[in-house]
C-alpha cells in the first residue's frame, strides 16, 4: 500500500492514509464464493434493504445510455454508498442487449467497482452479471417469504419466461426452502422452455413440470408467478386470470397492464425508483396521477408498517437497487481476500505524488 497525506481542517496536521490495491475477480472467482449460500446472501438482501429503509444509503436514480441505431439495447450505470457493516460505495455498469438470446448468450453483462470509503480509490473491479443475478433472485425469494406469511404458502409456481435470472430465482427460492407440487413454464421460446425444463429436472428428477402454451394457462395454474422476460411494453392485460389472488413476482416491471396493477396489492423495494423508466408502477401513476395504488415497500412490510390483504392478488415489483449490488459485491471480495485468491494489479495506481 502506498500512503498519502490527508489535509484535515479539523485535525490540523495531516493524517497518513493510504491507497488499496487494486484487484479484479473473475466470474469463475464470484460464482465460487457465492454458490450454494442462498440463505446467507439472502440474509444479507434482507440486511441491506433495512439500511437503505433506516436511511444509512444513497442510492440516486439510474442513469440510462439508449442508442437510436439500438432502440432495444441499453447500458445502465447505478450508482450506490451503503453504510452499516457493509461500509462500501461504488457503481455497477450493466448492459441489456436483447438481441443477444439469439446467439447464445445471456442478454446482460456487467461490472462493477467497489470504492473505498475513507479514500474514494476504487479497490476492485468484478465481473458482475452474476452478482447482478444473485441479489435479484435473493430479493425475489425474499419478497416470496414474508408476502407469503399472512396466506398459503404457494405449493405451485409459474416462471412467465426462462432465462438466466429465472434460473437463478429457482435456486434461491429452492435454497430457502421453498417446495413446490407443480412448476409451470412458459416462453415465446419453445427452445427456451424446453432447455429449462430440463435444467428443471435435472436439479429435481421429482419435479413435476409442465410447459404451458398460453400465458393465461400458465397464470391460472400458479399460487407464485415469477415474470422474468425483457418486455418493454406491457403484455398481460386481464384481470381475471389473477382472480385466485396469486402471489406475483413482477422482476421483469413491464409485463403487467396498469389495471392489473390497480385490482391488486403493489409492494415494490423504493418508491421513488419503481415509479419511473415507464415500469408498470409508473404507467399506474401517470395514468391516476397518484401513488395511492401502493401499500408500500418490502421494508414496510418486514417492519410491521403495512398488513397485506388476502383477498386480492399481490405484485412485488422491484426495480432493483445498486445497494443491493454492493452488499453482495462486497461479500464476494470479502470472500475472495479470505481465501487469498486476489488477483492484484500491482501498480495500478502509479503516479500518487502530487509534486514528482
Amino acid at each position: 500500500m502506498t500512503a498519502v497525506s490527508s489535509p484535515s481542517a479539523e485535525s490540523g496536521p495531516a493524517e497518513s492514509i493510504s491507497v488499496p490495491p487494486f484487484s479484479v475477480i473473475s466470474g469463475a472467482q464470484v460464482q465460487q464464493a457465492l454458490q450454494g449460500r442462498e440463505n446467507e446472501i439472502t440474509e444479507l438482501v434482507e440486511a441491506t434493504y433495512r439500511v437503505h429503509g433506516a436511511g444509512d444509503s444513497v442510492n440516486p436514480p439510474s442513469y440510462f445510455l439508449r442508442f437510436p441505431d439500438r432502440p432495444t439495447s441499453r447500458i445502465i450505470a447505478l450508482l450506490a454508498s451503503i453504510g452499516g457493516q457493509v461500509r462500501v460505495d461504488g457503481i455497477k455498469w450493466i448492459s441489456s442487449f436483447p438481441e443477444n438470446v439469439a446467439a447464445g448468450i445471456p442478454r446482460a453483462s456487467a461490472v462493477l467497482i467497489l470504492n473505498d470509503r475513507d479514500t474514494g480509490y476504487p479497490f476492485a473491479v468484478l465481473e458482475s452479471s452474476i452478482i447482478s443475478a444473485t441479489r435479484t433472485a435473493a430479493s425475489a425469494a425474499l419478497a416470496a417469504d414474508w408476502l407469503s406469511r399472512d396466506r398459503q404458502r404457494p405449493t405451485r409456481v409459474g416462471f412467465f419466461g426462462v432465462g438466466l435470472i429465472a434460473r437463478y430465482i429457482h435456486t434461491f427460492l429452492a435454497g430457502t426452502g421453498f417446495s413446490f407440487d407443480q412448476i409451470g413454464l412458459h416462453d415465446l421460446s419453445a427452445e427456451s422452455a424446453a432447455g429449462f425444463r430440463d435444467y428443471l429436472q435435472r436439479s429435481d428428477p421429482d419435479a413435476q413440470v409442465t410447459v404451458h402454451e398460453s400465458a393465461e394457462a400458465l397464470i391460472r395454474s400458479s399460487d407464485l408467478v415469477v415474470f422474468a422476460t425483457v418486455a418493454g411494453t406491457p403484455h398481460v392485460h386481464e384481470l381475471s386470470w389473477f382472480e385466485h389472488n396469486p402471489l406475483v413476482l413482477h422482476v421483469s416491471l413491464r409485463d403487467l397492464a396498469p389495471e392489473i396493477l390497480l385490482g391488486s396489492t403493489n409492494i415494490v423495494d423504493d418508491v421513488e425508483h419503481c415509479l419511473k423508466a415507464d415500469t408498470s408502477p409508473h404507467l399506474v401513476e401517470q395514468l391516476t396521477g397518484n401513488r395511492d395504488f401502493l401499500a408500500g415497500t418490502l421494508d414496510d412490510v418486514m417492519s410491521g408498517r403495512v398488513t397485506l390483504p388476502t383477498d386480492r392478488p399481490l405484485i412485488f415489483s422491484p426495480f432493483g437497487l445498486g445497494v443491493l449490488d454492493l452488499a453482495v459485491g462486497k461479500y464476494v471480495y470479502d470472500e475472495v481476500q479470505r481465501s487469498g485468491g486476489l488477483h492484484v494489479i500491482d501498480d495500478f495506481f502509479h503516479d500518487l505524488r502530487r509534486h514528482g
